[in-house]
């Protein structure tokens, strides 16, 4: 699988485990980043070793609209074009309603909604010359809400939205699909074991999930899903079977 894939917010946890598993099958990587410089390199590093000049790392701040058509730009002059866009970059924190401020929706709907629709069109020629494809990583809190998380929880449900409008505006030529993660990797924010058994009770499979979990559903949306656009892969071992 030869394709040159813009991954954002590739440095870490999900980001990152697509990157890899999409490298080992063939891929060339530019790896998005905001500030994590040091595991964007590292991981850059671990994949040339494996293959060189295999992965390049692309910083820039998601949240400057102006700057989104520089963002293609550059990455489609790093790879040589843009076969397939991940818009995996992702803000995440709560906000309580009746708390929650203008400068939060904004960061919000920002990285989660606006990043993604602009980049897709800014990358529309190449993807519609090369038959590309756009993977959006969503969440599976995007059809009910998370309590405590209006705003992140409407931001997602925009992508999921934007995934199926996409997916008629850009094809026949891109298909355009998400992926909606379950228990995955637990937030980095302060959970205590007694929350996470709380969640697991309520996941059919009664486990957490792992990132490469996610990145096999990301590559079976790039590789084997000719037939599929403006579709949501829920990969949730079950969890929203109990709501």
């Amino acid at each position: 699988m030869q394709k040159k894939v813009l991954i954002t917010g590739a440095a870490k946890r999900i980001g990152a485990a697509c990157a890899r598993r999409l490298h080992s099958e063939g891929c060339h990587i530019i790896v998005h980043y905001r500030a994590s410089e040091r595991d964007a390199l590292e991981l850059c590093g671990e994949l040339n070793r494996l293959r060189p000049d295999s992965a390049s790392a692309l910083q820039a701040d998601l949240l400057d609209a102006e700057h989104l058509e520089d963002v293609a730009d550059a990455a489609q002059k790093i790879a040589g074009g843009v076969d397939v866009l991940i818009n995996n970059a992702s803000a995440f924190y709560p906000t309580p309603f009746g708390q929650a401020s203008e400068a939060q929706w904004d960061e919000l709907l920002g990285s989660n909604l606006k990043a993604p629709f602009f980049l897709a069109q800014a990358l529309w020629g190449s993807l519609k010359a090369r038959r590309g494809c756009i993977v959006n990583i969503v969440d599976i809190h995007a059809e009910r809400g998370l309590p405590g998380f209006p705003v992140y929880s409407i931001a997602k449900a925009g992508l999921v939205a934007m995934t199926r409008v996409l997916a008629k505006e850009m094809g026949p030529e891109v298909r355009v699909n998400g992926v909606a993660p379950g228990a995955i990797i637990w937030p980095e924010r302060d959970l205590t074991e007694q929350g996470k058994a709380e969640i697991l009770q309520r996941v059919a499979l009664k486990r957490s999930g792992e990132p490469d979990d996610i990145a096999k559903a990301v590559s079976f949306l790039i590789r084997d899903a000719d037939y599929m656009t403006g579709q949501i892969l829920t990969i949730d071992g079950g969890r929203t079977l109990f709501y």
